[in-house]
């Protein structure tokens, strides 16, 4: 399967933690800009916007595969 950070110039590890910033809390897309801008990554919120069009949907089916695997382990006693 083909990396999906295949042609972003930007590191996959800033990549994914923009995303997940914008998707784990409530946050605009000029949050996870300043946030990242405080540890030194310049990055503009139409980027941000850009990435969670891209990767997003690959981010939120990672979620929905753990927290199936996890009900499925877990049971009512």
């Amino acid at each position: 399967m083909p990396s999906p950070f295949k042609y972003f110039k930007t590191s996959p590890e800033v990549i994914r933690l923009a995303v997940m910033l914008y998707v784990r809390f409530p946050l605009s897309l000029r949050k996870p800009e300043d946030l990242l801008h405080e540890r030194g990554i310049e990055v503009s919120h139409e980027r941000v916007r850009f990435w969670w069009g891209r990767v997003g949907p690959m981010f939120a089916a990672e979620i929905r595969r753990k927290r199936v695997g996890q009900m499925r382990f877990s049971r009512w006693r």
